[in-house]
């Protein structure tokens, strides 16, 4: 039947020719900006999830007594008391030189001999525990160092760092928005691009009607010019994204920092941003299909 002809050769219906006209280079950019947004939020997931593990049982024993003869003998003393402690499953004293080194940026090294008299600095202990650092646990500590470091504190490595959590949480929070905001900037450029097509294929349409075609056909033809477009666009959407997340990815594995190399993609996050492309493009032809036959509806 005539009608079968013409919806077998959709292009009468939708006359441009693919990866032509503003659609498929809009669903690009929309696809970029997606993966680019998505693998932000996965990789301070995996960045939180990596950083929270390791400093989940950290604890921190600083010994503030300013006499150097004095902190190092409470120094000695709080490693001797804190080993007898019960979940603790190590402890390391950290050295005066890697505490110079640490303070060194901000200090100098020549502060010392300028100002005549050395700045003191406190002892650390670094204490892991064999489970979460519970106030019960780090009371423990504390009691055990009341008589052996009357100067030491105590403090959960977890307990200083949670504002940079919550920072980076929110930022997750903030990416995973941006995916969804995209993903509905995508559903309304191919909404409006449906309705144009109609409106500008409405005589064909209604030819098409008199000749028997169905609703259902004449939106199967929309929703596959859409497929289409929104395949190549994503395809070159995801190129880009990928150039740009790799580019940057070499930036800040160059910063040497633990909590950004946390921070890298697994393979599992690179299927997702793979699959990107893929769930654009049934959601443009999902909406497309759906403007469609809501728009024909009125028509008829």
């Amino acid at each position: 039947m005539a009608w079968r002809r013409l919806g077998a050769r959709g292009a009468e219906l939708i006359p441009q020719i693919r990866m032509s006209g503003p659609m498929p280079w809009v669903i690009a950019i929309m696809v970029a900006m997606t993966a680019i947004a998505l693998a932000a939020g996965l990789a301070l997931g995996n960045a939180i999830s990596s950083a929270r593990a390791e400093i989940e049982g950290g604890v921190t024993v600083q010994v503030l007594e300013p006499r150097d003869d004095v902190r190092a003998r409470e120094a000695a003393a709080a490693v001797e008391a804190i080993k007898r402690v019960p979940h603790v499953a190590g402890l390391r004293q950290v050295p005066q030189a890697e505490l110079d080194a640490l303070i060194e940026p901000w200090l100098g090294s020549g502060i010392a001999a300028a100002t005549g008299a050395a700045i003191p600095v406190p002892a650390l202990i670094d204490v892991r525990l064999d489970g979460a650092a519970s106030p019960d646990r780090l009371a423990a500590i504390e009691r055990v160092l009341v008589r052996a470091a009357p100067s030491a504190r105590v403090d959960a490595q977890s307990t200083w760092l949670k504002p940079v959590f919550d920072a980076m949480l929110s930022l997750q929070v903030l990416s995973i928005s941006l995916v969804v905001l995209l993903a509905g900037a995508l559903a309304a450029a191919v909404l409006l691009a449906a309705r144009s097509a109609l409106g500008a294929n409405r005589d064909t349409i209604e030819i098409v009607h008199l000749l028997g075609g169905t609703d259902t056909q004449v939106a199967q033809v929309f929703q596959r010019s859409i497929g289409y477009d929104a395949a190549g666009g994503g395809t070159v959407g995801l190129a880009l994204a990928l150039v740009v997340i790799l580019s940057l990815g070499r930036r800040f594995a160059g910063l040497g920092a633990g909590l950004v190399d946390s921070g890298a993609l697994v393979w599992t996050d690179w299927l997702l941003l793979a699959l990107v492309p893929v769930l654009s493009t049934l959601l443009a032809m999902l909406t497309a299909r759906l403007t469609v036959l809501h728009a024909l509806r009125k028509m008829l």
